[in-house]
């Protein structure tokens, strides 16, 4: 009989499936997307807070390749876990169950302190759809601010805050509009905890309405780089933690970008 579903549990992560699926992600990674990755040797022992850059929505490859690049350097059965954004684990259940395998909880500040505290290591997307969805024209742009939760999580736990930065991601799909008009209209921020209703040129579909249409990511490369972790100061409140973060992720995109 299966097991009731969870989305905050943290015993549904399998070592064995993930040890199954990374030669297959690692070989997407690294053949179709190019990936480049560096910065390995920043990840500390113990618990931390990975925090990366989100492009593309729903089949972003940053994903993957951030996944795929960390299971490599920690192995699969590392306590790792990624912060899932509640529709996708409460609303799309036979898609839940497949995320939990891989270390996927609901996205909550509770859950996060709960890994952190089991001396795991959980990887966030504060700019969630604001930065996800963000349009094409801003490709190249770090959206966290003004998301801090984070930054007391980390703070709690007295864990180092790890920035990832992927460079490539969002040219996946051609983000016309944000849709957040639209989204407003239609009250997605009440129902579905999301401001953002996206309209892309994406295959194969050609036009792609909303947050939730999956679709192929064009082969674009992608470049990654883990910075060294970055401790919230005492006197620092956590928007200019935040802040600085998302600077010093900016300026490690602009970087990747020249090169």
């Amino acid at each position: 009989m299966p097991t009731a579903f969870d989305p905050d549990a943290l015993d549904r992560r399998d070592p064995r499936f993930i040890a199954r699926v990374l030669p297959s992600l690692a070989w997407l990674s690294t053949h179709y997307l190019r990936l480049i990755a560096d910065g390995a040797e920043h990840l500390p022992v113990g618990p931390a807070v990975l925090v990366g850059n989100h492009n593309g929505g729903i089949m972003g490859p940053d994903l993957p390749c951030t996944l795929s690049t960390l299971w490599r350097a920690l192995g699969p059965e590392a306590p790792l876990y990624a912060l899932a954004h509640d529709f996708a684990m409460r609303q799309l259940r036979p898609l839940g169950r497949v995320l939990q395998k891989v270390g996927a909880i609901r996205a909550t500040r509770t859950n996060a302190a709960r890994v952190l505290a089991a001396g795991g290591k959980v990887l966030v997307y504060p700019g969630g759809d604001l930065d996800a969805y963000r349009s094409f024209a801003r490709r190249d742009e770090v959206v966290i601010v003004p998301r801090t939760g984070f930054v007391g999580v980390a703070r709690a736990a007295g864990a180092p805050i790890v920035p990832v930065v992927a460079y490539g991601a969002h040219r996946s799909a051609v983000i016309v509009t944000d849709g957040a008009a639209i989204a407003q209209r239609l009250g997605m921020p009440r129902w579905a905890r999301l401001q953002r209703f996206p309209i892309a040129l994406a295959l194969p579909w050609g036009l792609a309405l909303g947050p939730w249409l999956p679709y192929a990511p064009l082969p674009f490369p992608i470049r990654l780089r883990i910075l060294p972790p970055i401790t919230p100061g005492a006197a620092e409140d956590d928007l200019a933690v935040a802040t600085r973060v998302q600077r010093t992720m900016q300026a490690t995109l602009e970087e990747l970008r020249d090169e």
